[in-house]
């Protein structure tokens, strides 16, 4: 029986106009699949208009600026629509989602959703449950006390996958996925790769809980007021203000 690193994957990545996932927008996502480590990845991508401005220094690393949405970007409605039934569709053949630093990524969709459409996202996944592999939260358990940042960039050098045109959302999405294979290939005998990915996506919320923890009491240590949330692969609304 082939392990899950052998088999079908599929990878979800979004551009955005800033690291806010209560109030920024989403610029452009795309989901690649591919169904074995040869396979051709197909690769799904959207460009999408925000309607609102996009910050000078949000243009500067994704490139896409607000002439060029305007022109040629969807509505924030119909194309967060298509993402959500894309992303039901590939839970559905229960094929895993890699998503890097999935509570961003996902976080933020869930919350354009309910912005442009009244609905969350696990509205759309009523039906069946998403399997996420995040390489950010498998690599720190996997080798926890390795140096060094870990940026899809650095995961990409440390796991020798190539990334190419960084920042284009199906270029991430796609050394996401290789960098996900490579590791469970590396970590075949023992750890993630000998899981089923069921399993690693229950152990993920535990192990991402217990990172931020540790992450929490560094800054506190070195009196930062940043806080760091524990919840994965979504993280909860906010209540509203009175």
């Amino acid at each position: 029986m082939a392990r899950w690193f052998e088999g079908p994957l599929a990878s979800f990545d979004t551009e955005t106009t800033g690291v806010d996932v209560e109030h920024d927008r989403i610029v452009s996502a795309a989901l690649v699949v591919q169904d074995t480590p040869d396979s051709a990845p197909r690769a799904r991508r959207w460009l999408v208009d925000p309607g609102v401005p996009v910050p000078e220094a949000a243009t500067a690393i994704h490139g896409l600026t607000d002439a060029h949405l305007r022109a040629h970007g969807t509505p924030p409605g119909p194309a967060t629509e298509e993402m959500a039934r894309a992303l039901a569709a590939v839970s559905a053949r229960a094929v895993p989602l890699v998503v890097m630093n999935a509570p961003f990524d996902l976080t933020l969709l869930d919350r354009e959703l309910k912005r442009h459409r009244g609905l969350t996202l696990a509205g759309y996944l009523e039906r069946s449950a998403m399997c996420v592999l995040d390489p950010r939260v498998l690599d720190k358990y996997a080798d926890r006390y390795r140096k060094g940042r870990r940026t899809l960039t650095d995961l990409c050098a440390h796991y020798e996958v190539s990334l190419t045109d960084a920042h284009d959302a199906a270029a991430d999405a796609l050394a996401s996925l290789h960098v996900v294979r490579a590791m469970g290939r590396r970590y075949a005998e023992r750890g993630i790769g000998a899981m089923p990915a069921a399993e690693l996506h229950v152990r993920q919320a535990l192990w991402h809980a217990a990172q931020v923890r540790g992450l929490q009491a560094w800054f506190a240590r070195n009196g930062s007021p940043e806080r760091c949330d524990p919840a994965w692969p979504l993280r909860p609304e906010l209540p509203e203000a009175a």
